[in-house]
């Protein structure tokens, strides 16, 4: 490998790491309440997104299956196309979009809002049309993405996943999940054997 290359590499470490330190600046204590809750409450959730974020949604939509709470993760593409008959009223959708304005996620936002299917929004721009039709919004913070050229989804694909993180951690605490739940649902693996070996 050659030097400039190894250190772009090594600045990976350096970007992602202070972006996860000042995402707790940007924690609001009212609005992840609030999504706990809707979340909680939810027979069944939602998760929408386009590139990384869509593919940090099915991260998320597989935590809560983790902790049974029923989610699935809804294409963009397959969500105008019956897609979303999965939500029904009081259902809640989780739309992840960095910009706030992807256009493949805006007919899908009318869908849900149609339905009575709660809104949580994941962005930077509060003032996004996807921020302004949520019932909840959470702000992501993302410092730059780790490539030089500052494109590629990186430290914002990082970013993303520590906010589903945030969230499935404190639903366990909400719902008192407990972790032979965890074990019935989880019996393959390492895991799996560490927990019903017990």
């Amino acid at each position: 490998m050659r030097k400039e290359s190894l250190q772009q590499a090594l600045q990976v470490y350096t970007i992602e790491k202070e972006c996860i330190e000042k995402m707790a600046d940007h924690f609001d204590e009212e609005s992840y309440s609030k999504a706990v809750e809707l979340l909680k409450n939810a027979e069944r959730i939602g998760a929408t997104g386009c590139g990384h974020s869509g593919i940090i949604c099915q991260h998320f939509t597989h935590l809560m299956c983790c902790i049974n709470q029923p989610a699935r993760f809804i294409s963009p593409a397959e969500a105008v196309h019956g897609g979303t008959g999965f939500l029904q009223c009081g259902d809640v959708c989780v739309f992840a979009s960095r910009g706030g304005k992807t256009k493949e996620l805006l007919p899908i936002l009318d869908i849900c809002k149609a339905k009575g299917v709660k809104v949580i929004t994941i962005t930077e721009n509060l003032e996004s049309p996807l921020s302004i039709g949520a019932d909840v919004v959470l702000k992501q913070y993302v410092n730059r993405e780790t490539d030089k050229y500052n494109c590629q989804g990186t430290t914002s694909s990082t970013s993303l996943a520590v906010i589903f993180h945030v969230l499935q951690t404190a639903l366990i605490e909400e719902t008192n999940f407990k972790n032979e739940q965890f074990a019935l649902v989880h019996p393959g693996g390492a895991v799996g054997e560490r927990l019903n070996n017990k």
